[in-house]
């Protein structure tokens, strides 16, 4: 197999360690399952087990190692107990997911497998989408709340839609959150870490009706002060503040109905600073940035202006599940509103001059989304069962954004007031044919059309162009488009503990627009859908007595119409513009494994290959920036990255218990840059961090004490260029720190 582009993939190597896995797996089942039926002694179920995991990827509850699709799971409570609480700090511990991150959480994105998309338009939807019980973020700085009462996350790789509302081209983040349960439980949690972060956390929740009413409730106040210092003013930054609130009620009238009503608040402040210098080629703007030395590991800045954002994420949904005999009928009824407001020091300094104006920009954004989905799901057990659905979404983003340009001898003004409106209707299904009990046929299909315009108007107080504000201008536009996606394959059973699949998947991403704040003439045509082609092979296997679990996939996509960012230069500023970049490629290895190695020890791990590069690269007009990177690396796209936990737990004479925990991920040298910057890599780390914890859970408590980054590595999931310099983003565990949690149940 060979990358268009000429570079030789290790295919034959890849086969080998597939097929060596999958004799391994084969033959240790046999074994498990001869001594689980020789073992009927009465203490055989004192023998210690992995404890069974169950996905809905399939939108259906199953066992992980049964369904025929490349998913992750992560456990909710293990991440609060981390202190993982959002998606961008999750993906230490998922090597096929990588996070974009920015001063503003509208200005991030999430890659799986090397695929995302990287733009702040509100015409363009995401590659990787996130769904929270069950209903579908349209934006993906949407995605980045903290996460209150979660269960669990299922990372569901590479194209998705003849199951999931949405269509996503590469991948999808199923996250939901607890349900409501019949006995009265509540807790508080407090947690402290280094630099004065703190997170409060309090829930209740139980029956408020018996055998009819039950529900639950949790709020959450954290605060963090940052890492970052302004020497301009003395203040640290990179910090926030977040309080939040989400409910849930569950009414079963009978047996056969379940009403689920959902609802959301969170209110986000954050000022991480608009990048932190790491280098410069420039004297001229070293000296303007002093007393600020401009070094890899800098975490100092010197601005004049405050960035930061105000965010609230909101939402109602309400999830109808009716038991129609054998078959049932689920409806999922959702809105969901979006307000951010952001304030940036475009110029990154303390100092004007007729070299270095002020750049101070301020944006507003308000959006709203509704969707339905209705879904059918057949019996289990039948030669076909099936899940077919409708969905329909319509998405309004009104946006206004200004620019400021301070000189020592002018000021200029520009402002910006721009729409988009968007439709998105489908038909999907999935069907799944047991042709014997071991052997089964897979076969999905999706309809989308898709509508998107958008309208913009910008006015300047100059008329012609100035540092980085174009002249008035006014344009508008629509589109849409329609596209096929679906899924073939066929799963077989080689033992009870151990599968194999093989499957097609064919992805689809709507049209899009390039709306911006100096949006351009050449910005008015609408980028084509971009769409995909994955083959995947994957083995699942559970042996020795199921106490140990490895699944394993190997797969190749093929991009085209891959919609991108690409360097332009706009009113004499380099900036990026989205553009349908060409043809793209992705493939590798990636798997899991966990094994319960005594009753107290636990080992678990995850590793990824991913080879993603640029095929073909469609070099568009007045680009900023090298063309020549065809046969280089995706952004955000390590080669490697892996993933490797141990717990341990002592047990005490008077019903306490020790439990200590370590977790080590690495990944390999990484480039932000699609043009393939030499100066924004990232080269190779590990991030070590561990936690020993005391706990009585009869009586309901426990107290822990974490340490984080404990090599103390510097490292920057960020690494951007301006005009003779570069600026990295400073992560929260950017040095070591330590902190306690303690949890109280009642």
């Amino acid at each position: 197999m060979y990358n268009r582009f000429g570079d030789r993939f290790k295919t034959t190597a890849l086969v080998q360690a597939f097929g060596w896995t999958l004799a391994a797996c084969a033959a240790m089942p046999l074994g498990a399952a001869q001594a689980a039926d020789a073992t009927t002694t009465a203490d055989s179920s004192a023998e210690p087990v992995l404890k069974s995991v169950t996905v809905t990827a399939t939108r259906r509850e199953e066992s992980l190692q049964k369904v025929p699709v490349a998913v992750t799971v992560v456990d909710g409570e293990q991440l609060g107990r981390e202190n993982r609480t959002n998606i961008e700090s999750i993906v230490q511990q998922i090597p096929t997911v990588n996070f974009r991150t920015g001063a503003s959480n509208k200005d991030t994105s999430l890659f799986i497998r090397g695929v995302g998309t990287i733009s702040t338009s509100p015409g363009v939807e995401p590659t990787v989408a996130t769904v929270v019980d069950g209903v579908v973020y349209g934006r993906p700085g949407m995605a980045t709340l903290d996460l209150l009462d979660l269960e669990r996350i299922e990372v569901l790789r590479g194209p998705q839609g003849t199951l999931f509302g949405k269509n996503a081209s590469a991948g999808v983040l199923n996250i939901t959150t607890k349900a409501p349960t019949d006995e009265t439980h509540g807790y508080v949690e407090q947690s402290y870490y280094q630099g004065n972060e703190s997170r409060t956390r309090f829930g209740i929740g139980g029956t408020l009706i018996p055998g009819t009413l039950k529900g639950n409730l949790t709020t959450l106040v954290s605060s963090y002060d940052g890492n970052v210092d302004n020497k301009a003013n003395g203040q640290e930054v990179n910090g926030y503040n977040r309080k939040g609130v989400r409910g849930k009620l569950e009414f079963t009238p009978n047996d056969d109905v379940k009403l689920t009503l959902s609802a959301d608040y969170m209110n986000s402040g954050s000022d991480a600073p608009n990048g932190v210098v790491s280098s410069t080629s420039s004297a001229a703007f070293a000296n303007a940035l002093s007393p600020v030395n401009a070094t890899s590991h800098n975490r100092d800045i010197s601005s004049d202006y405050r960035t930061h954002v105000d965010d609230i994420n909101k939402g109602l949904s309400a999830q109808l599940d009716w038991n129609l005999g054998d078959y049932t009928l689920t409806s999922i009824t959702a809105w969901r509103g979006w307000n951010n407001d952001q304030w940036q020091d475009a110029d990154r300094l303390a100092t004007i001059s007729a070299a270095y104006p002020g750049i101070e920009d301020k944006g507003t954004l308000d959006y709203d989304q509704y969707s339905q989905e209705i879904r059918l799901a057949s019996p289990k057990g039948e030669f076909l069962e099936y899940v077919g659905g409708l969905y329909y979404m319509h998405a309004k983003d009104k946006e206004t954004y200004g620019r400021t340009l301070i000189t020592p001898t002018a000021t200029n003004n520009g402002l910006a007031n721009y729409s988009t409106t968007s439709d998105s209707y489908a038909i999907f299904g999935e069907n799944t044919f047991n042709f014997t009990p071991t052997f089964r046929g897979i076969a999905g299909l999706r309809w989308t059309h898709d509508e998107l315009k958008y309208d913009h108007d910008r006015v300047s107080s100059s008329a012609v162009a100035v540092n980085g504000i174009n002249p008035s201008t006014s344009s508008s536009g629509d589109t849409n488009a329609e596209g096929w996606s679906g899924r073939l394959g066929f799963q077989y059973d080689l033992s009870d503990n151990v599968t194999s699949y093989v499957t097609y998947s064919r992805g689809y991403k709507g049209p899009a627009y390039n709306v911006f704040f100096n949006m351009q003439a050449r910005d008015t045509q609408a980028l084509k859908p971009e769409t995909s082609n994955t083959w995947e092979v994957g083995l699942k296997a559970t042996s020795w007595n199921n106490r140990l679990t490895t699944n394993l996939a190997v797969f190749h996509s093929d991009y085209d119409n891959y919609q991108a960012n690409f360097y332009d230069t706009v009113a004499g500023q380099v900036v990026t513009r989205l553009i349908n970049a060409g043809s793209v490629s992705t493939e590798g290895v990636e798997g899991d494994w966990a094994l319960q190695a005594t009753r107290n020890l636990k080992l678990s791990g995850a590793f990824a290959y991913t080879h993603a590069r640029i095929d073909q690269f469609s070099c568009p007009a007045g680009a900023a920036a090298s063309c020549d990177v065809n046969g280089k690396t995706l952004p955000f796209s390590p080669d490697w990255k892996t993933y490797v936990r141990a717990d341990y737990d002592i047990p005490l004479d008077n019903g306490m218990d020790i439990e200590l925990g370590t977790d080590y991920n690495w990944q390999s040298e990484v480039q932000y840059d699609i043009s393939q910057n030499p100066d924004t890599k990232q080269g190779a780390y590990g991030i070590w961090n561990a936690s020993v914890a005391l706990a009585d859970y009869n009586s309901g408590w426990r107290v822990s004490l974490e340490g984080k980054n404990l090599l103390d590595k510097s490292y920057s999931p960020l690494l951007a260029s301006g005009t003779g310099y570069v600026y990295r983003a400073v992560p929260r565990d950017d040095q070591r720190y330590f902190g306690i949690q303690v949890r109280k149940d009642f």
